[in-house]
């Protein structure tokens, strides 16, 4: 018979369960009795001599914490959730009416003509395609017997929420939980404070003095501040990304696009330049590609610059993965792939360059022409804006560019996930043109994966 021993750990203070668990690696004691002779002083004195001083930064790791955030918008839950070791949840669009909900005026746009109005003007378009496309698909679908009516009223509401979700407004209010270790929500906090949104700076502050409170992580919290790192290291790559790339017209094509492999030093290089441009990345690494080595070597010594005695490198200096997708999609189905986190993802701006969406039920539905008014006046108000917060009132049906970093399970994984019926048919076609990538490079491993082709014929009631 086994002599393990195996409890459970509850009501201790998320601090001082890290220092009873980090005590396993330098005391014999057991878990019962790290916590008998415990209490929180002899917790934050730990901490600051062995997380702070001598940067065993594992530790935060062991302590976790659950927050809610709610009233802010989508644009700043997109920074919030940015996160690789990221648990939590957001309020859905397919299965909530977001109307209600309202929307948030960030500090750059408070008092500025016109933004309420354009705002307002897509929640009001939102709320009544919304119903159009339901009644349409009412009438092109209507109930099985054997479905009861509450089911199929839901799910015909779902699949006008999956098409009128294009119009919502990155200034849409929304909530989330999540649950992070102290070690990501230092990490989350930081880079929160270095944003170049204000609301974002905000949120970030409040984690930090919500995080501060007694029962948190008040020692492990107490250092975050905004990253000169983070500040310093996008300044230059921004400039160096303008220069590099003036003159090169912008790529948008949308879809798809993997990438082929490149030398190590030019993807450091390019993949440090992607998220401060709109260019496909295949233009980027061109460009990396037609300097000289030792430009290349300044373009990656800016990514360094700034960085402190414990800041880990930039995000994109993860490189070396053998698929790289650059992927051009509208922002709602972006926020779905977003949430596969065993990559690198690297992500571009915000802009109305690119163009926007028409999901096929709102064409349908006879609702096409209200549609696209409303989709070209928000982005003919973000172009005269000039960008920066002017983002706000751009609709998730505008497209915008991100990369993705994957090892082949996780390319496949995304591919039979996100391919099913029943899904979202923005990221659908996303993951099957991911898959198709996959077949032309490697077909024998490609056949054996379980995908379902998008464009096939599919019944709106399934879910």
């Amino acid at each position: 018979m086994s002599e393990a021993e195996v409890y459970v750990i509850a009501g201790v203070e998320p601090e001082v369960g890290a220092y009873a668990m980090a005590k396993y690696s330098r005391s014999a004691l057991s878990m019962r009795e790290s916590l008998r002779e415990l209490d929180g002083q002899k917790a934050e004195k730990f901490l600051n001599t062995f997380y702070f001083q001598y940067g065993h930064r594992s530790i935060a790791d062991l302590a976790h914490v659950s927050f809610a955030l709610e009233r802010l918008s989508i644009l700043a839950a997109i920074e919030v959730v940015d996160e690789p070791r990221w648990d939590g949840q957001e309020r859905s669009t397919r299965y909530q009416e977001f109307r209600r909900s309202g929307y948030v005026t960030p500090p750059e746009l408070a008092g500025e003509a016109g933004y309420a109005g354009t705002v307002e003007g897509l929640l009001a378009a939102y709320a009544e395609l919304s119903g159009r496309v339901e009644a349409d698909l009412g009438r092109r679908h209507p109930r099985p017997e054997a479905m009861k009516e509450e089911a199929y009223r839901r799910a015909l509401r779902a699949r006008a929420f999956d098409a009128s979700r294009y119009l919502l407004p990155l200034a849409t209010a929304t909530s989330l939980g999540q649950i992070v270790s102290a070690r990501t929500l230092e990490q989350q906090i930081a880079r929160l404070l270095s944003s170049p949104w204000a609301e974002s700076r905000e949120v970030g502050g409040a984690l930090k003095r919500a995080a501060s409170a007694p029962g948190a992580v008040p020692t492990l919290v107490k250092y975050t501040d905004p990253s000169p790192y983070l500040l310093e290291s996008r300044a230059g790559l921004r400039e160096a990304a303008a220069e590099l790339l003036r003159g090169v017209g912008v790529d948008s094509t949308p879809g798809v696009q993997l990438a082929e492999p490149a030398e190590l030093e030019i993807e450091v290089a390019a993949s440090l330049l992607y998220p401060h441009c709109h260019h496909s990345y295949r233009q980027v690494v061109e460009a990396v590609g037609s300097v000289t080595a030792a430009r290349r070597e300044e373009l990656v010594e800016l990514g360094r610059a700034g960085r402190g005695a414990h800041d880990d490198l930039l995000r994109e200096f993860q490189a070396g993965q053998p698929f790289q997708f650059d992927i051009l999609m509208d922002i709602g189905g972006f926020r779905d792939l977003h949430r596969h986190r065993r990559c690198v993802q690297l992500h571009q701006g915000y802009s109305p360059a690119h163009g926007f969406e028409t999901p096929a039920a709102m064409a349908a539905s006879g609702a096409e022409a209200e549609y696209g008014a409303a989709m070209a006046a928000a982005g003919a108000w973000v172009e005269r804006r000039g960008g920066g917060a002017g983002a706000y009132a751009l609709p998730l049906g505008y497209r915008k560019r991100s990369l993705f970093k994957m090892d082949w399970a996780e390319a496949a994984y995304i591919a039979e996930l996100r391919t099913g019926a029943g899904g979202h048919i923005s990221y659908r076609m996303a993951a099957w043109e991911m898959y198709e990538g996959l077949r032309r490079r490697h077909p024998s491993l490609a056949r054996g994966l379980r995908v379902t082709d998008p464009r096939e014929a599919s019944d709106p009631l399934v879910r």
